[in-house]
C-alpha cells in the first residue's frame, strides 16, 4: 500500500494544480467557483470528482497501510513509524483544509472549539471570513508538499531499515531484486487503484460525498445533525 498512497499524492497534487487555476478563495464566490468547475470549465467535473473522490482513496490505502504496519510490528522501527504518524497527521490536516474550501454549511461547524482566543486567530475574526478561507486555501495547497517531503524521509528512514515480515525474522539472505516482481506488482495495485477511482469518478462521483456538500454556507442556519 505504500506505492499506491505515492501514487494517490501525485494524483492529487496534479489534480489540485488544475483546480486551484479556478478556484476563488472568497466567501461569496467559493461555493459557485466549484460550480463553474464542474459546468464551465473543460472536463472540470472529472478533475474535480477524481480529487474528490482521490482524498478517500487515499485513506483507504492509508489506513491499510497502518494496519498492515501493526499486523506486522513494524512500529518497531521508530524512526520509520513516527515520521509515518506524522503523515498520518498531515494528511488529515490537508483534507479538513480542502474539505472547507466549497464554504458549504459544515464549514461553520466543523471548526473544532477549542478556546474563544484561539478560534477568533484561527478563523482571522469574529466569523468565518475571506481571511478564514484564504489562509485555508493556502495551507491545503502547502501541506502536501510538506506531506511529499516528509514521504521521502519515511522512505529513508525504511531503506535503512527495510520493511517487517509475518514471522519477524530477518531476511536478508532471502532478498530478490526490485524489478521484476515488484515492479509488476506495483503496477498491477496501480492499474486498480486508477481504475477504481475512474470508476467512481464516472459512474457514481457522489457515493463517498456528503449530502451536505450542496448546500451553500449559510452562518445562521446550523445543521440538524450537528449538535449542539
Amino acid at each position: 500500500f505504500g506505492s499506491l498512497l505515492g501514487l494517490c499524492l501525485i494524483t492529487q497534487i496534479i489534480t489540485g494544480l488544475f483546480l486551484a487555476m479556478h478556484y476563488t478563495a472568497d466567501t461569496t464566490l467559493a461555493f459557485t467557483s466549484v460550480a463553474h468547475i464542474c459546468r464551465d470549465v473543460q472536463y472540470g467535473w472529472l478533475i474535480r470528482n477524481m480529487h474528490a473522490n482521490g482524498a478517500s482513496m487515499f485513506f483507504i490505502c492509508l489506513y491499510s497501510h497502518i494496519g498492515r504496519g501493526l499486523y506486522y510490528g513494524s512500529y518497531l522501527y521508530k524512526e520509520t513509524w513516527n515520521t509515518g504518524v506524522l503523515l498520518l497527521f498531515l494528511t488529515m490536516a490537508a483534507a479538513f483544509m480542502g474539505y472547507v474550501l466549497t464554504v458549504i454549511t459544515n464549514l461553520m461547524s466543523a471548526v473544532p472549539y477549542i478556546g474563544t482566543q484561539l478560534v477568533e486567530w484561527l478563523w482571522g475574526g469574529f466569523a468565518v471570513s475571506n481571511a478564514t478561507l484564504t489562509r485555508f486555501f493556502t495551507l491545503h495547497f502547502l501541506l502536501p508538499f510538506l506531506i511529499f517531503a516528509t514521504m521521502l524521509l519515511h522512505l529513508l528512514f525504511l531503506h535503512e531499515t527495510g520493511s517487517n515480515n509475518p514471522t519477524g525474522l530477518n531476511t536478508n539472505s532471502d532478498k530478490i531484486h526490485f524489478h521484476p516482481y515488484f515492479t509488476y506488482k506495483d503496477l498491477l495495485g496501480a492499474g486498480l487503484l486508477l481504475t477504481t477511482t475512474m470508476c467512481l469518478s464516472l459512474f457514481t462521483p457522489l457515493l463517498l460525498g456528503d449530502p451536505e456538500n450542496f448546500t451553500p454556507a449559510n452562518p445562521l442556519s446550523t445543521p440538524p445533525h450537528i449538535k449542539p
